[in-house]
Order: C-alpha cells, then structure tokens, then sequence
C-alpha cells in the first residue's frame, strides 16, 4: 500500500535535484510525478499523467453508477409496461442497466477529461505563480523517511500534506 506526498517546489532546478535524491533514496521513476503551468519547461521530469491531472476515473466512476440506476429504472418502467413486460420479462432491466453503465461512464469520462483534478485545487494558486508540484507515491512504511530526505536536503520545499487513499491506478 503507497501513500502519496506533495511537495510545492519554487524552481526546475530544485525539481531535477530533488528527483535525483528521490531516485537515490530507491524511489522508482514511475512513481514520482510532477505538475506545473503548461508554459513550464519539466523537459526529462517525469510528468504527471492524465489520471492525475484531471478527475477522469472520477467522474467515470459517477457516470457509471448513475447510469446504471437510470438504465435499471427505465428497465423497470418498461417491464411494468404491459405491452412488453409480458413478453420480455426482466431482462430490460438489467440489458438497460448495463447499457446505462456503459454509457454514463463514456458519457461523464468525456467531460471529466477535461475538469482538473479536484485534489490538486488547494495547490493551483502556487502552480499559477509558477511552483512546480511533486507528487511522490511512496511505501506507507517509508514516509516518514521520505519526508525527513526532502526537509533534510531542500528545507524550502513546503510540505503539503500526505494523500492516505491513493486511487488504485494512479
């Protein structure tokens, strides 16, 4: 189980560096992540990926339970119907049910593409004004440690903060 730290970083520089420590300290590339403005040059840094700069499985996962509910519910209209419910039977309702799924989620996957994330909103101030944000996704054991590393060697990178339920695919 990993647990994610941020840290607002005031430069590249300090980003190559810290990476570099973070590399170091056994930290894999893959799970170190940073987010910046668009105008930012993080040219070899290790970017922060679509799933964790907009709220993507987020909002497939709304889309899907509404859509499924939706799906279920006219399934159920239409079973009441008696045109069809006496020929049909109960599959409408679960064939619309996973119909409404799958298209909630496509549907509200689309859109939330292009919302940012809603965990990263606190940080979208300090980014504006040019910060670079370092997301490390690091072994619960080893936080502590990684915290302690960061401080040790760069005291301006402000702490902020430790993500307890990191997504399952980040």
């Amino acid at each position: 189980m990993r647990r994610r730290l941020y840290f607002m970083l005031p430069n590249i520089e300090m980003a190559k560096k810290l990476e570099r420590e973070l590399l170091l300290g056994h930290i894999d590339d893959s799970h170190i992540h940073f987010h910046a403005t668009v105008d930012a040059k993080l040219a070899e840094l290790p970017k922060a990926n679509l799933l964790q700069r907009t709220d993507l499985l987020h909002g497939m996962f709304v889309g899907l339970v509404v859509g499924a509910v939706v799906g279920a519910a006219l399934g159920y209209l239409l079973y009441l119907y008696p045109a069809f419910g006496d020929s049909l039977g109960m599959g409408p309702i679960l064939g619309l049910a996973i119909a409404g799924a799958v298209f909630g989620s496509w549907a509200s996957g689309m859109v939330a593409i292009s919302v940012p994330n809603s965990r990263l909103k606190g940080f979208q101030s300090a980014i504006d004004n040019g910060q670079i944000l370092l997301m490390v996704d690091v072994p619960k054991d080893r936080v502590e440690e990684i915290s302690e590393m960061v401080h040790s060697h760069y005291p301006e990178a402000a702490d902020k903060g430790v993500e307890s339920h990191m997504p399952a695919f980040p």
